[in-house]
């Protein structure tokens, strides 16, 4: 009977970690598109006093144009967050994305020198 029981506890951790392990269902972009994004997010129209880094969340829709969805950052401000969500809500990327995937992106604002 004990190793039964030992069996099952071990059973139950194993499938315990294989789920917990994917917690994350958004999907990095890759370099084109990072490079397109990036080319949209130039030149903002406000001065950065101090280095942010930020991570967006978004989606494309049918017509493979950026839906943003979060702008998550330890020092964001609204001001930040908005530019982003102006920049680059339903602009038309040139290579098609999947539908309804969430990516994520990194983006880092440095400070105005």
């Amino acid at each position: 009977m004990k190793p039964i029981k030992l069996f099952l506890v071990t059973i139950l951790f194993a499938s315990t970690t294989i789920f917990a392990s994917n917690t994350n269902p958004a999907k990095n972009v890759d370099n084109v598109e990072t490079a397109e994004v990036y080319k949209l997010l130039k030149n903002p129209n406000f001065i950065i006093e101090k280095d942010m880094a930020l991570k967006v969340k978004f989606t494309v829709n049918n017509n493979n144009e950026i839906v943003v969805l979060q702008v998550e950052s330890k020092e964001l401000s609204s001001v930040v967050e908005g530019y982003i969500k102006y920049r680059l809500n339903y602009k038309r990327l040139s290579q098609k994305l999947k539908k309804a995937q969430v990516y994520t992106l990194p983006v880092r604002l440095v400070a105005s020198r």
